[in-house]
């Protein structure tokens, strides 16, 4: 389920970039994606994962920008999505 999740998650986020930022699916697909994670590795190691102290900054970025889209500003959501999950996985 969660590897599903995350796929569809993945192609919401790939179709709605290429359908000019379209914020309902890219709000969508970032849902998707962090419940596929959360059913894949476990709701424990996932918050423990996105908030240890050295990741709080990437963290902040990536959820500030998952925030910003919910809000309609699709391609400043993005950047600052794409910045925080930089810093996560560096």
């Amino acid at each position: 389920i969660g590897v599903g999740l995350v796929g569809f998650g993945l192609f919401f986020l790939l179709f709605g970039i290429l359908l000019y930022f379209d914020s309902v699916l890219l709000a969508f697909g970032n849902l998707l994606f962090l419940s596929g994670l959360v059913f894949i590795i476990g709701f424990r190691r996932t918050f423990t994962f996105f908030f240890q102290r050295p990741k709080l900054k990437g963290t902040s970025f990536f959820f500030g920008g998952l925030l910003v889209v919910l809000m309609r500003w699709p391609i400043l959501g993005m950047l600052l999505e794409a910045y925080g999950f930089i810093s996560l996985f560096k």
